[in-house]
């Protein structure tokens, strides 16, 4: 086989591991808080609390993917997914009880975590200089395709076979063995260029404060916005997975745009974008509950909800701009990981703190935890306005190559 050919059949392999990937999260996105209620009954303050050693993982990604650097990218996503295949499975097997659940939860999303910057990194070694976004927007769309088939058939077993939390994440966990299998079935090619295991640099700071406003603020899509509809509406598993199954079905097209406005018009104008919309979710979260009469909040909230998953596309946007901003070619994993620990410093604290807040402040407290999102998403849009423009496609193709400076 010639080095076209195991490209090529490496891209494919790359693509069947992400569509499992995506298989696999759907469980745990569709599924994981109603678990979490019905299981074991958590009030807010001790979901929060929960986030602490879920977002552990993360802050220790670099350390983690340091220690394994020798092994190349391909090699320790294999690592990955078989450590999130392994932490699934235990979640559906364990007896009720908290400690087990919380050690299951860290061994899972150790996986997912190590795993995170990789992703990225792998999909833009298949692109051209200038096309990462559309690259990683087209295989991401497959990952999405699996969302949608996932969100679908559990939405369908939830609702008419009564399926239960044991059965979901079984399967979930042996998708993800097939995604580890995947991988393991590929060039175990090195990472290009990849020589150094920690990267901390004075002038990707900028990129480093934008990791600590995306810790602050993915806690409304990962825990506060969807603690407030199975928590504050009493929404059912059926009803999480029905809006799963929508993100799911609108990021088909999301993934793809997003990709294609990053190169067309630079991450800056879509991070930009990004932060408004953000800041008018926010508002939404923290005052339709009240204000509005309940079935109207409630699809309020759940369109917030919608809106506010699919932005999670915009972290391939990031990815791009990382590439581009980055002075030396084998800095890019390495600031990836980096990222990602920079963002759990903080994704750590704040749903503790936000968990606090919300409890103390009785059953309005939800309306101060958002309205606190609203100004960290207000500080990230004036922070992404003083980005430097990294356009490709709208500069033309005689300044095309200034992208990766």
């Amino acid at each position: 086989m010639n080095d076209l050919e195991r490209e090529a059949r490496d891209r494919r392999l790359f693509v069947l591991a992400t569509v499992f990937m995506g298989l696999g999260s759907c469980v745990i996105s569709a599924a994981f808080n109603n678990y979490l209620k019905d299981v074991f009954a958590l009030d807010v303050a001790r979901r929060t609390f929960l986030e602490f050693p879920r977002e552990l993982p993360g802050f220790l990604v670099s350390l983690f993917i340091g220690i394994l650097a020798l092994l190349g990218e391909v090699r320790i996503a294999f690592i990955a997914n078989m450590a999130a295949s392994v932490g699934m499975l235990a979640l559906g097997w364990i007896p009720s009880s908290y400690m087990l659940m919380l050690s299951s939860v860290f061994v899972f999303s150790a996986g997912t975590h190590i795993y995170m910057p990789l992703g990225n990194a792998i999909g833009m070694s298949f692109a051209a200089k200038g096309s990462e976004g559309s690259v990683l927007g087209k295989i991401q769309s497959a990952n999405t395709l699996a969302l949608v088939a996932g969100a679908g058939a559990l939405l369908l077993l939830f609702r008419f076979a009564s399926i239960s939390y044991k059965a979901a994440f079984t399967a979930g966990a042996a998708f993800y063995l097939f995604a580890a299998l995947a991988f393991i079935a590929m060039s175990p090619r090195k990472a290009r260029h990849q020589t150094k295991r920690f990267v901390l640099r004075r002038e990707y700071s900028r990129y480093y404060l934008l990791s600590v406003l995306f810790g602050a603020r993915k806690q409304l899509f990962i825990t506060f916005g969807p603690w407030l509809i199975v928590d504050y509406f009493r929404q059912s598993v059926q009803t999480m997975t029905l809006l799963f199954f929508i993100v799911s079905i609108i990021g088909i097209g999301v993934q793809p745009l997003v990709g294609w406005l990053t190169d067309r018009f630079g991450p800056k104008s879509v991070l930009s974008g990004e932060a408004l919309a953000t800041i008018v979710v926010c508002v939404l979260y923290a005052f339709a509950p009240e204000l509005l009469p309940f079935p109207v909040a409630l699809v309020v909230v759940s369109a917030c909800y919608v809106v506010d998953q699919s932005s999670g596309a915009v972290a391939m946007t990031r990815a791009v701009y990382a590439k581009r901003m980055i002075s030396r070619p084998e800095d890019l994993s390495p600031t990836l990981s980096m990222s990602i620990s920079i963002d759990h410093i903080i994704s750590m604290s704040i749903p503790t703190l936000g968990g606090l807040i919300w409890r103390s402040s009785g059953n309005s407290g939800y309306r101060w935890v958002f309205l606190g999102g609203a100004v960290v998403s207000a500080a990230n849009y004036v922070v992404t306005r003083r980005l430097k423009d990294q356009g490709v496609a709208l500069r033309g193709p005689a300044v095309a190559g200034e992208a990766g400076e």
